[in-house]
């Protein structure tokens, strides 16, 4: 069975906390998506919804923020972000 590994990249992520980062990770996703004419992410009742490439998904508290390849946005799970990723 052929094995693939994931090339080495550097992303930006912020953590979504819930409190003043929570508000500094999403002017940072629609300061980027208005200047793709994009739509903008929404943060209500302590949930942040994110507009992806395959719908809109919810980053919860404590999950990542990743800003992707492509300038797209997305949410990561601690443990997966910090099985997958590691400063530079």
């Amino acid at each position: 069975m052929p094995k693939f590994r994931k090339k080495p990249i550097k992303i930006e992520a912020r953590q979504f906390l819930n409190d003043e980062s929570s508000y500094k990770v999403l002017h940072w996703i629609n300061d980027e998506q208005y200047k793709k004419g994009k739509f903008f992410a929404t943060w209500e009742n302590g949930v942040l919804t994110i507009p992806t490439l395959e719908g809109n998904m919810t980053a919860s508290a404590g999950d990542w923020v990743i800003r992707g390849v492509e300038g797209e946005f997305y949410p990561c799970k601690p443990d997966i972000f910090e099985a997958t990723y590691e400063p530079v």
